[in-house]
């Protein structure tokens, strides 16, 4: 794969384009600014993904030797020039969806989020539990984001609300697997002295947050049947991913390998992923 594709992680990249996607259908429009939300996100997420490896490039040459900043592939000044111009063409892409409508709330939720996804590389990733809500965050702030501009669009407050509700689930499971990685990737961390949970607190009591991060989504997943925003099918395919997401706590709490943790990490994202196609499934009514 070329580098400068394989480093912004195309993978997760997907993840954030299929929820303005997934909104957009829960919204039952294709309005053309859907496209120009998709490019707004695939520019943020791509290029906080760079900016991350450049700040990272340390820490990956013990835990992600592989990546193409530590493998020599791509130097750290491209990589960082890289990075600025997906960012800048994020924010431009921002403002270019306020201006068409008439809404400033577009362009500064883009703008934030470039200054959250910069400084969340250079300054707060290595700090307590912090490092991992702001992951969690920016997940969920996809969700809001493309619920604004897709809602300001047909005129459905509705659709804004309904992204709110989404966005905090994908904050709270972006959180659990995020720590999870940290236990993965404990190793190298702790070479490179980066205060993540498992280092400060051990990998028994990370696994009880992940644990408990995992039951409140579950638990919560359910409210959105009840008050009517998705229908029977969604319940009905949200417990195949609940049960993956409880299935990969459990083995955690278990043992805290790295093999471990990776396997929970895997579980949780093919998990999100089966909620995903539930939101959409589930909504073909609700509108």
């Amino acid at each position: 794969m070329n580098p400068y594709i394989e480093i912004i992680r195309p993978g997760n990249v997907l993840m954030a384009l299929i929820v303005v996607i997934l909104v957009a259908i829960i919204a039952n429009t294709h309005d053309s600014i859907i496209l120009l939300a998709i490019l707004a996100v695939f520019f943020a997420i791509s290029g906080g993904n760079v900016i991350n490896d450049c700040f990272d490039h340390k820490i990956d040459s013990i835990n992600r030797p592989d990546r193409p900043i530590p493998s020599g592939r791509i130097s750290l000044k491209n990589g960082r020039n890289y990075a600025y111009i997906l960012l800048g063409l994020a924010i431009i892409m921002g403002f270019i969806i306020s201006y068409l409508e008439q809404n400033i709330i577009p362009g500064i939720i883009v703008l934030i989020s470039v200054f959250i996804l910069y400084f969340y590389a250079s300054k707060f990733k290595s700090t307590v539990l912090l490092g991992n809500f702001i992951v969690g965050f920016m997940t969920g702030l996809c969700f809001v984001f493309a619920g604004y501009v897709i809602g300001i669009q047909i005129n459905s407050p509705e659709i804004i609300t309904t992204s709110f509700y989404l966005g905090f689930f994908a904050l709270v499971m972006t959180m659990a697997r995020e720590i999870t990685k940290d236990m993965e990737d404990i190793e190298g961390d702790k070479k490179e002295d980066t205060k993540t949970l498992p280092i400060v607190y051990g990998l028994r009591k990370s696994s009880y947050l992940t644990t408990l991060l995992v039951i409140i989504a579950c638990g919560l997943s359910p409210i959105l049947y009840v008050l009517g925003i998705f229908d029977l099918i969604y319940l009905i395919i949200m417990i195949i991913a609940i049960l993956l997401f409880l299935y990969g706590a459990i083995i955690l709490l278990k043992d805290q390998s790295k093999e471990t943790c990776h396997k929970t990490s895997k579980y949780l994202k093919i998990g999100m992923l089966i909620s995903f196609i539930a939101f959409a499934l589930g909504s073909f009514n609700l509108f």
